[in-house]
């Protein structure tokens, strides 16, 4: 089983439309941040750091998918929940749960992958690190 990591955001004013509801990209930049965040919980580097190590710049973005349930609005606080639902050979899927107490606000799915360059500087898929998968909660090999 995966780790679960929290992140914690609390919304601002400018994180509201006209309507005092949050503007629903600013999900996606909160989900972002926490996908890092994640990694960082769990003791992987920064990426700067694996792209020397491990030829690892980052985790780019492939599909995502969400399904928003309630509203938040400015001066609430919300749990970005987060962990790994699928390890797989070269991406895996991430799944995020943002709730504010006990209110389920969005669940969002995302594949990523674990990008590294090609010597022409084109992004590639690179196998999922086992080191990195590790730290992440993943007790076996993908075969």
């Amino acid at each position: 089983m995966s780790k679960e990591v929290i992140y914690t955001v609390r919304v601002e004013f400018g994180d509201c439309d006209p309507a005092g509801i949050v503007w629903f990209p600013n999900f996606f930049r909160w989900i972002d941040a926490a996908s890092r965040h994640f990694f960082a919980e769990c003791g992987v580097p920064r990426w700067e750091e694996t792209a020397q190590t491990l030829g690892v710049i980052g985790t780019p973005l492939v599909d995502t998918q969400a399904r928003f349930v309630a509203t938040a609005s400015y001066g609430d606080t919300l749990e970005v929940r987060t962990s790994v639902r699928e390890w797989r050979s070269k991406s895996f899927v991430q799944a995020y749960r943002v709730m504010r107490g006990d209110t389920l606000i969005l669940e969002c799915q995302e594949v990523r992958i674990f990008g590294g360059k090609h010597a022409d500087g084109r992004l590639r898929a690179m196998p999922v690190p086992d080191e990195i998968a590790r730290l992440c909660g993943r007790e076996t090999d993908v075969a």
